[in-house]
């Protein structure tokens, strides 16, 4: 990857970031402390996508921070991956909130939202042209794989995504870290399954671009 290309690719994602900031397509764009668009190498082979932001996410302005961006560090550092060796970010750009009363919790992002930040996150892929996108969770899975993906089911399956990248699924670490017991150590053992199949696809030789046909002397 030439550095023209590195410093063009951030100077998009940082054009793309201004547009996410002003966006206000959902309800939720009012709400919202900062909006989240994502971080990390903009010459990534793997692209990470969780569902939306928490409330740690959005007064920082950053994706997977907290508890569960502390696990997710780990789990790529356990294939080999720091963290800013990948791209973070997800599904919507803006915290989703439920109003209790008294506070405003975390939710799931609904299927409007999650389309009207579509066109954000397919830029992004087109920016970043990942080797695998890894989506954490069910609406992430469900965004790129449909609403009859099930999650329990279907993860750590290989599906075609955007371009024909290849997309593979696993549980969010929010939901690993709500587990006690047995049940965590089951869940463990299956995400572990899935990161591994991750790591052995990135592992698998880059095929080179096809060479451009021969052209005819000027002289012949």
């Amino acid at each position: 990857m030439s550095v023209q290309d590195r410093t063009r690719r951030e100077r998009e994602l940082e054009i793309l970031n201004a547009a996410i900031a002003q966006c206000r397509l959902c309800g939720i764009g009012a709400t919202r402390t900062n909006s989240v668009p994502g971080e990390g190498d903009p010459c990534a082979a793997l692209m990470v996508v969780g569902e939306g932001p928490g409330e740690t996410e959005d007064r920082l302005g950053r994706p997977f921070v907290g508890r569960a961006g502390e696990l997710l560090d780990r789990m790529l550092l356990a294939i080999g991956l720091p963290r800013d060796g990948v791209f973070i970010c997800n599904t919507v750009k803006c915290r989703p909130t439920l109003d209790t009363g008294t506070r405003l919790a975390n939710r799931a992002p609904t299927p409007d939202e999650m389309r009207n930040c579509r066109a954000y996150l397919d830029r992004q892929i087109d920016m970043i042209r990942p080797r695998v996108i890894l989506a954490l969770g069910a609406p992430a899975a469900k965004s790129f794989m449909g609403e009859r993906f099930s999650i329990t089911k279907q993860r750590g399956r290989w599906f075609d995504g955007p371009s024909g990248i290849p997309v593979i699924a696993t549980f969010h670490p929010a939901y690993i870290l709500r587990q006690t017991g047995g049940a965590m150590d089951e869940v463990k053992r299956l995400v572990w399954a899935d990161l591994k199949q991750v790591q052995a696809r990135l592992a698998e030789p880059v095929a080179a671009p096809d060479a451009p046909p021969e052209q005819a002397s000027l002289f012949e």
